[in-house]
C-alpha cells in the first residue's frame, strides 16, 4: 500500500508540474499533458529507485529522455492524430517526426528530465524514507 501511495503521489506531482509548466510557457495546456507529465515523473522515480540512485546521471538522463520522447510520440499519435484534439504540432520545427516530436523539444525535455530525477530522488527520501540518492556524473 505504501508503494501505491508513492506512485500516486509522483504521478500527481508530475502531472501538476508539467501542466503548470505548459500554462506558464504556452499560456494553456490539456488534460492529456497532466497524464503524460505524471507518467514521466513516475518513470523517473521508478528507474532511480530500482537502481538505488547509484547509476551515473548521464545514463539516467539518457534513459529518461528516451522514455519521455517515446511517450510524447505515442501520446501525440493518440491525441493529435487519432482523436484530432490538436494539442500540439511541431511540423514547423526542425528535425521533427509527424509533427509529434522534434529535436529542439528533446533538448528542452532533457533538462526537465534532469530536474525530475533530482525531484523524485530527494522527495522519495524526504517524504517516504526511501534510500538517499547519491548522484554522480560518471
Amino acid at each position: 500500500m505504501k508503494k501505491l501511495s508513492e506512485y500516486i503521489f509522483f504521478w500527481a506531482l508530475g502531472g501538476c508540474i508539467y501542466y503548470f509548466f505548459e500554462i506558464l510557457f504556452r499560456g494553456f495546456s490539456h488534460w492529456s499533458m497532466f497524464v503524460l507529465g505524471g507518467i514521466c515523473l513516475l518513470f523517473f522515480y521508478i528507474q532511480g529507485s530500482l537502481l538505488h540512485w547509484k547509476e551515473p546521471l548521464w545514463r539516467q538522463v539518457l534513459r529518461c529522455i528516451i522514455f519521455v520522447t517515446a511517450m510524447e510520440f505515442i501520446t501525440g499519435i493518440i491525441v493529435n492524430k487519432w482523436l484530432h484534439l490538436e494539442v500540439w504540432d511541431y511540423s514547423g520545427l526542425p528535425l521533427q517526426l509527424f509533427g509529434q516530436i522534434c529535436f529542439p523539444f528533446i533538448v528542452i525535455f532533457s533538462g526537465l528530465c534532469l530536474v525530475g530525477i533530482f525531484i523524485s530522488g530527494y522527495l522519495s527520501y524526504w517524504l517516504f524514507g526511501e534510500e538517499k540518492p547519491s548522484y554522480h556524473i560518471l
